[in-house]
């Protein structure tokens, strides 16, 4: 399969080169259980990259559930004994856009899943399968209806004892969409803010041209399924090949479906997701991911904002067609090439 002569290796993404000779600022951090990467072109580059880190880390900070000291944390402990936890405007701003976001595929996105990712470990490195009754019990706790979200006083609840609030699926979009504000702030116009995945190309290239980013393939993450010419937006991928772990044969992945409590089995490998929208592009990448290949292209054929590729388990690529201008599918990967139309 054709390599690609790279600026910078991501997680999800690969950036490619030819960037030219502008004035560059670059940085490297880690932040949200992950190394993230920001580059800046111009005079005010070196301010934009500091801008941007410290955004992201003030809302590791706000937003950590492993940190016993977040507001999330807080919120968690003082689940069903009735305290309104006092949480700043940003927190009370990302969970009302976590309880939109899981109307938008009824049954697929839910930020009060974590007990169900405690129950098969994936917050902690005794990753295993949960005993049925274990699965029961989590799976119970369940219900982002349970979260009441006060906005105004800048406050948050949950309704009923062990539930707990994890943001995984959305947080990143949400700090790509506040670092992105805080890069423009700082007078820089160009440049890639790669979250852990979820990549952000701002502007043009030095040279003028367009972001080409390239997708990796699920099935081999030293590969790539496509490369995508973008300005503007925000690619997020979703692949159960992220976190998993291997059980009597069987691997299974950390992407779970709220419906059942199980990782989704829904014949895809990963959903890329890009969108100007940066939190709608975090999340649904999830959700598209649980929901499978027909649900996705009928929910994306409703909507303007977004674009899709979808890796399916047997071997195909599906495109929709505002990526087609630009799309450059991998050679002898062993996938075939579809562009999907509305």
């Amino acid at each position: 399969m054709k390599r690609l002569p790279f600026l910078l290796m991501v997680p999800l993404f690969l950036l490619c080169a030819g960037c030219g000779s502008q004035q560059e600022a670059s940085r490297q951090f880690f932040a949200m259980d992950t190394v993230m990467n920001v580059t800046a072109y111009g005079p005010h580059g070196a301010d934009a990259v500091q801008a941007v880190q410290q955004t992201v880390s003030r809302l590791d900070g706000l937003l950590s559930r492993t940190d016993a000291d977040s507001e999330i944390s807080q919120l968690n402990a003082h689940a069903g004994d009735g305290t309104a936890v006092a949480v700043e405007a940003d927190v009370a701003q990302l969970l009302r856009l976590a309880q939109d976001a899981s109307g938008l595929l009824p049954g697929t996105f839910d930020v009060t899943i974590a007990p169900v990712m405690d129950a098969w470990g994936f917050t902690t490195d005794d990753r295993h399968v949960p005993t049925e009754q274990a699965l029961s019990d989590a799976l119970a706790l369940v219900d982002g209806s349970a979260l009441v979200v006060d906005e105004e006083a800048s406050t948050a609840r949950l309704e009923r004892p062990g539930m707990e609030v994890d943001l995984g699926g959305i947080a990143k979009g949400f700090a790509a969409r506040q670092a992105e504000d805080a890069f423009r702030a700082a007078g820089a116009e160009a440049g890639i803010l790669d979250l852990g995945g979820n990549v952000t190309v701002i502007g043009s290239r030095p040279d003028g041209g367009a972001w080409r980013v390239a997708v990796k393939d699920p099935q081999d993450t030293e590969r790539y399924l496509c490369v995508l010419s973008l300005s503007d937006v925000t690619a997020s991928t979703s692949g159960g090949y992220e976190r998993y772990f291997e059980e009597d044969g069987v691997r299974y992945h950390h992407i779970i479906d709220p419906r059942t409590g199980w990782p989704a089995e829904s014949g895809l490998l990963s959903v890329t997701v890009v969108s100007a929208d940066a939190v709608l592009a975090d999340v649904l990448s999830t959700s598209l991911f649980v929901a499978g290949e027909e649900q996705a292209l009928d929910f994306w054929r409703g909507r303007e904002d977004i674009e899709l590729i979808l890796c399916t388990a047997d071997g195909r690529v599906l495109v929709t067609e505002g990526l087609s201008d630009g799309f450059q599918p991998a050679e002898d990967g062993g996938y075939s090439y579809e562009t999907v139309r509305r």
